[in-house]
């Protein structure tokens, strides 16, 4: 009986022990805190452990007091607004810089080396050639100077780009009176010309430039540009900037243009075109070979024989006048001679680069009246008018014929080879 009770009582303690009892939140039992007896002696600690004064830990700290800061220190957006201000001084110091050496040191150094001979700071002396107020300067590639004011007029010769000429009448029309620089007047187009003279002062431009093709072009770039002007041989340009193959030049609108190198004479601003031999004067004038006609021309468009030779012996380096009369009287005299048994010239002596005179074919063997005129280009050859008077051509010619009868004078402009 003991027995079982003790096995009773052994299961009921063992069902007692695993029966799942309710769990109550307020009877679960808090978790005891471990209170620390001893205080931490930390580094940060020492100077409040030291005062024993426990409230200034994690207090606000004084910063003007303890490190010289005020509030704007301690403001983002006052240090970005000191960032901007430091930028705008700095920049301004870069300008005044700039300023400096582009503009002030320019103008107030060669004050302080006048006087000196150090070349840097001396200042370009520039002589006025066309001061005048009757200055005029030429717009068109070319214009015929007439003998009266009206188109149908006859034709004294031609004045080309560029050139300056004085106006000696200008009554408000289509036409002005005006003189060549060689003493040659008559009338223009008044639409032809401008009272701009910068283009043809030699002292404000670094080069001088004839051209010596018969034609070239000013265009408005160095390259793929517009046409601007196109200008003829022996027109006289100056030139400010040089570059591989281009010079840039000053026209007298006022604009600048481009202009190629080849086909143009380089000079001082001063200088003039050096003479050269009989053989260049010769090649100049054959480019003329089989333009029209013009009375008194000189120019591709248009050209006579003594124009033709005004503007050749131009860029070959001798000044001769534009007029056939004033060409008779240049260079030497020819006498080439005759044939001791036939009386005949001989043509032989006549050398390229001579200039024939020749009466008309129709006139007596005594008159000494020009008729026309013809150059030598190689022996037993000459270029002249054709005979309906409308191409300038070449002709051939030999001891007899009627050319040799008509022969006035001969005269040798340039020395021969």
């Amino acid at each position: 009986m003991k027995k079982s009770e003790d096995k009773k009582t052994l299961k009921d303690k063992i069902e007692e022990l695993t029966r799942k009892k309710p769990v109550i939140e307020d009877a679960v039992p808090q978790r005891p805190i471990r209170h620390v007896e001893k205080k931490l002696d930390l580094p940060f600690l020492k100077d409040i452990n030291a005062t024993g004064d426990d409230t200034r830990y994690g207090a606000a700290e004084d910063v003007e007091g303890e490190w010289g800061l005020t509030g704007n220190d301690r403001s983002l957006k006052i240090a970005h607004r000191r960032r901007f201000i430091g930028l705008i001084i700095a920049s301004m110091a870069l300008i005044l810089i700039l300023a400096g050496v582009f503009y002030i040191l320019p103008r107030v150094l060669p004050g302080l080396f006048e006087g000196t001979d150090i070349e840097l700071f001396e200042k370009p002396v520039i002589n006025l050639e066309y001061d005048d107020e009757n200055i005029r300067v030429i717009t068109d590639t070319s214009v015929s100077v007439m003998a009266s004011p009206e188109a149908s007029g006859n034709r004294i010769t031609e004045v080309l780009y560029n050139e300056p000429v004085t106006c000696l009448l200008d009554s408000g029309g289509d036409y002005i009176r005006i003189r060549t620089g060689d003493g040659i007047e008559g009338y223009i187009t008044a639409s032809s010309v401008t009272d701009k003279t910068d283009s043809v002062e030699p002292d404000m431009h670094q080069y001088k430039l004839v051209v010596s093709d018969p034609y070239k072009n000013i265009m408005t770039h160095a390259s793929n540009g517009t046409l601007m002007k196109r200008v003829v041989m022996n027109t006289v340009l100056y030139a400010d900037i040089k570059r591989e193959g281009v010079y840039q030049v000053y026209l007298p609108t006022g604009e600048s243009g481009w202009i190629g190198s080849s086909g143009v004479i380089e000079l001082g601003v001063r200088e003039e075109t050096e003479e050269v031999s009989s053989r260049y004067f010769v090649s100049s004038l054959l480019t003329f070979v089989n333009a029209r006609y013009l009375e008194n021309g000189a120019t591709m468009y248009g050209a006579s024989i003594n124009g033709a030779i005004y503007v050749s012996a131009e860029i070959n380096g001798i000044d001769v006048p534009r007029t056939v009369s004033g060409q008779m009287e240049e260079g030497e005299e020819v006498d080439p001679g005759t044939d001791a048994v036939t009386g005949e010239i001989l043509i032989e002596n006549i050398l390229p680069g001579d200039v024939l005179f020749l009466r008309s074919p129709t006139s007596s063997p005594g008159d000494k009246r020009v008729y026309e005129m013809a150059v030598c280009t190689d022996t037993g050859t000459l270029l002249m008018q054709s005979r309906a008077r409308t191409t300038i051509r070449l002709t051939s010619f030999k001891a007899g014929d009627s050319i040799c009868d008509r022969i006035i004078t001969i005269r040798r402009i340039f020395k021969t080879e």
